[in-house]
């Protein structure tokens, strides 16, 4: 099998009907439906939505993004393979869970496909909730360079590399440019305080100021409940982020959700519990391919460094990743999602083929 023709690298020119631009993100692409198919469904699949609430049908590739550029491979290898399905399948499975654990609902309405979701448009808070558990990563780079204050909270003195934190840290950063926000940059990607966002509630999209306390709940809640559900298979959750929005339901009720995907090897460090206990660090994320491009090149401040874009970006398109680390990713994701999901993950032989006939025979979105 060629595994090039099993990768969905391209996912923004599938024919579902459509009336808007596509929206094609690092990782996922999404298609906004008609007014009239968006009724269609809700009316057809008792979806738990207002009746005039905006669907969309949001699309998942295998392309692989790290240093917020999108790599590849020798062999015309455009992504990894298997690494959408193994998202997908752990997102669902955590926010199965997270029903099962009476937590928020997500946006997700309905799965045809393990590549596509159906989702309805949510107001997104504009906060990248990231909890931490251990210290490691960027963290660990800023707290060797001296800083010990981390989005207003104090860390103490004397931390070791991969320590797990005295208590789970909440360290939010902003998710796009806000503008016009005290004391916050305006550049995507900055680390915010508690403060900050009760200042300026509204600023981060959040209807009143008490759903910062909710935000904050459901945060710590979804991370104790895959926190949990990991550690019986022997796997470490290291550190994750979240995403929530508002939604209202068939009643006109708005409600806080989650958002996105929750618990994967993209958004997520996940450790092997046994290797950590014995002094070694086996990475079940995409964190072991962030280490790979930092050993792979000479000079990995062009990876490190936001002012050198233009070089990180030319790094990315110039070079053709080894096909063993691309491999090796591979299984990384497979594995990692057979082990919380309880199943082995199905590569398709041809995915957009598969994409097109379900949302076409079951759907109807497809003319």
């Amino acid at each position: 099998m060629n595994f090039a023709e099993q990768v969905l690298a391209v996912n923004d020119d599938l024919p579902i009907r459509t009336d808007k631009p596509v929206h094609s993100g690092k990782v996922r692409s999404v298609y906004w439906l008609t007014e009239e198919d968006s009724h269609r469904l809700i009316k057809e699949k008792g979806y738990n939505v207002a009746a005039d609430a905006p669907l969309a049908i949001m699309i998942i590739s295998d392309r692989i993004s790290a240093f917020d550029c999108i790599w590849h491979g020798e062999g015309g290898l455009k992504g990894i393979p298997g690494k959408g399905a193994a998202l997908n399948a752990i997102s669902n499975h955590w926010f199965q869970l997270f029903k099962d654990n009476n937590l928020a609902d997500s946006h997700i309405l309905d799965i045809p496909h393990p590549f596509v979701w159906i989702v309805q448009k949510a107001k997104p808070v504009m906060i990248e909730a990231i909890c931490r558990q251990y210290i490691t990563g960027s963290m660990w780079r800023a707290y060797t360079n001296g800083e010990r204050e981390f989005c207003g909270i104090q860390i103490p003195e004397r931390l070791e590399k991969d320590e797990q934190l005295p208590e789970l840290l909440l360290t939010p950063s902003t998710k796009g440019i806000l503008k016009g926000i005290d004391g916050v940059a305006e550049v995507d990607d900055v680390n915010i305080t508690r403060k900050n966002i009760e200042d300026s509630y509204d600023k981060f999209n959040f209807s009143c100021i008490e759903d910062i306390d909710l935000y904050e709940k459901l945060l710590k809640e979804g991370f104790a409940v895959i926190s949990k559900a990991l550690n019986k298979i022997d796997q470490i959750f290291v550190d994750t982020k979240f995403e929530f929005g508002y939604v209202n339901d068939a009643q006109g009720n708005e409600k806080l959700i989650y958002m996105d995907e929750v618990g994967t090897p993209d958004s997520s460090r996940i450790w092997d519990k046994n290797a950590y206990r014995s002094g070694h660090i086996i990475e079940n994320s995409k964190e072991g391919f962030r280490q790979f491009l930092l050993n792979h090149f000479a000079e990995p401040d062009i990876l490190l460094n936001k002012n050198r874009m233009e070089e990180r970006f030319a790094l990315a398109r110039d070079n053709e990743l080894p096909l063993e680390a691309m491999m090796e990713l591979s299984k990384t994701y497979l594995d990692i999602a057979a082990k919380i999901t309880g199943a082995p993950i199905t590569l398709s032989d041809n995915p957009k083929a598969e994409i097109i006939k379900v949302l076409k025979e079951e759907y109807q979105l497809v003319d």
